[in-house]
């Protein structure tokens, strides 16, 4: 075993400036295409906009392959940062964390803006060759160029020509070919990105001009997002277009900040692809998140509430969100005054107050639509029920026979009514406090609870025929309706009873310490489960935040997954205007202390929960069986006693 170099204290290497994102731009966006950073430039330019300081924003692709962006915004301020005493210009291109989207406060630039992960133009910065900005404001012109990252041309100002009063930021990239796998642009993502920058603000031009063929294209949108929902849909609408908006007023009671709110154009058809795009401050956010979940809700309810009162549901019918979603086209917007994304490209909305902002607002508009047009609530209704029953003669399947008769499931199995594998999952909860907890919270339809007590055998080394003698094995295989089996074996999954396979453990290390466990009985004795993604881990918070009101947002619960999250919430809250010691801050000290509610807040709400889905990796079977080795082996004390040492200093024990 080669030697390794020596362990002191100028080994450790402190990443400055733009560095962390040259060395791991994969972290901090797309890497496919130079698209992502280009987008950046644009959502600033889009932030001018919807702040209403613009009305134009304007695209070039040159014929050297660089991108402009040049809006009639304020323009980037361009003086010394009274603190950091550089030009705040500089700051914005140059550091990561630094804007002007930070201060959420009363009177700060922007109150609604496309997130706060603090990274946007000096990502693009970082991966081009060289980038230009040039500033028009108060009747100057200030320039500033990069390279690499780095200053190139420092700061440079002169007065305006004649008039002096044109205003914006005009941004010029070269993104760097080593960074991407392709430096084109792709068309068709381009062109969709522009058209839905216009289809979100109504009044504000959006072009772009190819600079090799002098060709231009303009999209100016009054319509705003109906026209754009109809010119979309291939096929008919069932029903006229149920559109919307509402946004939070001052004094509303929803514990919403004034002035978000949602704005939606919903169209159902009987036939045909669906059209579904959703954004939130005019950011795209094409994997959805919990906006789009509050949409589903919202029409759910209503829909459901239509049907119930016309008493429509035929006998033995039971209907799902997905019922009255799987037919329905829409263009969503939200404005969230502190958006949370999943990821740094931001697609994805985490935040989980916005399910409750669109469902609160869609809900009401959609029941009192639905009840002054019965007519049309019919036809949906009929839509609906359509394929609520199409659904359940799919999942319908004859119970497989096990023996002498059919397998009898535990008793402390809380089932769940569906039967559909597709939608069913069963979380096997550390503890019977939180089964209590998570019998209560559930959704009954599609989620089962199977609580276990104490911490599961360690099944690593325990032969096949061997596993039934432990109670709580067997009750585990019986309700997931699967036999033990090998790798190389090829299982019979037609009785698998559930989709999803959910451990949910404490967020302390003795719930580590069970889900490593039930990892070792999954991957030893249910590999198959593994390999088709059937098996996952929840992930509960371990503290909960009571914030109190700071500038234009509400007091509020924020829940934090680990230290890390709790620190990075605090400091967002310093941010906001929130002084030290003016929130209260609750650690969990298992499930048991969970409600009902938190708990599927937190951790059952599909649309909220975090749910890890456990594979491989980058390791193949082989490599990961050593590693279980390793970890579970009885005879391996010398091999984890290594594994400490050589990582120990780098885990924080929570004890």
């Amino acid at each position: 075993m080669a030697k390794q170099g020596s362990y002191e204290e100028a080994s450790i290497r402190v990443l400055k400036g733009l560095e962390p994102v040259k060395q791991r731009p994969g972290m901090y966006t797309r890497t496919d295409s130079p698209l992502h950073i280009v987008q950046e430039v644009i959502d600033n330019a889009a932030d001018e906009a919807l702040a209403g300081h613009g009305k134009r924003i304007a695209l070039t692709l040159h014929s050297d392959g660089s991108v402009s962006v040049e809006d009639d915004g304020r323009g980037i301020p361009f003086g010394l940062h009274p603190e950091e005493r550089v030009p705040v210009l500089e700051i914005v291109f140059a550091r990561l964390h630094a804007g002007g989207k930070f201060d959420k406060g009363t009177g700060g630039p922007y109150s609604f803006s496309g997130g706060l992960h603090g990274v946007g133009v000096s990502v693009t910065n970082a991966l081009s060759r060289r980038l230009a900005v040039t500033v028009y404001r108060e009747g100057q012109v200030a320039t500033l160029a990069f390279a690499g990252g780095d200053v190139a041309e420092k700061l440079a100002l002169r007065r305006a020509g004649a008039g002096g009063r044109k205003h914006g930021t005009t941004v010029r990239v070269w993104p760097d070919p080593k960074y991407f796998d392709s430096v084109e642009l792709p068309r068709h993502e381009l062109l969709h990105l522009l058209r839905s920058k216009a289809v979100l603000m109504p009044g504000v031009s959006v072009t772009l001009t190819h600079e090799k063929s002098g060709e231009t294209q303009t999209w100016l949108y009054k319509g705003g997002l109906r026209d754009y929902l109809m010119q979309s849909l291939l096929a008919d609408a069932l029903i006229p277009l149920f559109e919307g908006e509402h946004y939070a007023e001052e004094g509303e009671t929803e514990n919403f900040a004034e002035g978000e709110g949602v704005a939606w154009c919903v169209a159902f058809t009987d036939e045909g692809a669906v059209l579904r795009e959703s954004y939130v401050n005019l950011i795209p956010t094409v994997a959805g998140g919990t906006h789009e979940a509050g949409l589903k809700e919202g029409l759910f309810g209503a829909v459901k509430g239509f049907i119930d009162l016309h008493a429509l549901l035929p006998k033995g019918v039971k209907l799902m969100p997905e019922d009255v979603f799987s037919r329905a086209s829409f263009v969503l917007s939200a404005r969230v005054l502190d958006p949370q994304f999943q990821g740094q490209i931001k697609e994805r909305l985490n935040s989980r107050d916005a399910l409750r902002l669109v469902s609160n607002y869609v809900r009401p508009a959609l029941e009192l639509w639905l009840n002054q047009h019965v007519e049309y609530g019919r036809k949906l209704a009929d839509l609906v029920i359509r394929q609520a029953q199409s659904r359940q003669r799919a999942s319908q399947k004859v119970e497989k026979k096990k023996g002498s008769g059919v397998a009898v499931l535990p008793g402390k199995l809380t089932d769940c009514e569906s039967r559909d594998i597709t939608i069913n999952e069963v979380f096997l909860v550390e503890g019977d406090s939180a089964g209590g907890s998570a019998k209560m919270g559930r959704d009954k339809e599609t989620q089962a609870i199977l609580p276990l007590r104490g911490k599961v055998l360690n099944a690593w080394e325990v032969e096949r025929d061997r596993l039934f003698a432990n109670n709580e094995i067997h009750d585990i295989a019986v309700a997931l309706g699967v036999d033990p089996h090998g790798p190389t074996d090829e299982p019979d999954l037609s009785a698998l009873r559930y989709g999803k396979v959910c451990i949910l453990s404490d967020a302390d290390v003795d719930g580590s310490h069970i889900q490593v466990l039930l990892l070792t009985l999954f991957f030893r004795h249910f590999p198959k489960l593994i390999e088709r993604g059937h098996v996952h881990v929840a992930r509960p918070p371990l503290f909960r935040v009571d914030a109190p009101a700071r500038g234009k947002k509400p007091a509020a619960k924020i829940y934090a997954l680990d230290d890390g999250e709790l620190e990075a919430t605090l400091d967002k809250l310093r941010k906001e205007g929130a002084r030290d010691g003016s929130w209260t801050i609750s650690r969990f000290k298992g499930l048991g202390e969970m409600n009902a509610e938190q708990l599927w807040e937190t951790t059952l709400n599909p649309a909220t929960r975090r749910l890890m889905q456990v594979g491989y990796g980058n390791l193949d079977f082989a490599a990961t069986a050593e590693a279980f080795t390793r970890l579970m082996g009885k005879g391996e004390a010398a091999a984890r006693r290594e594994l400490m040492e050589l990582h120990g200093d780098a885990v924080e024990v929570d004890v």
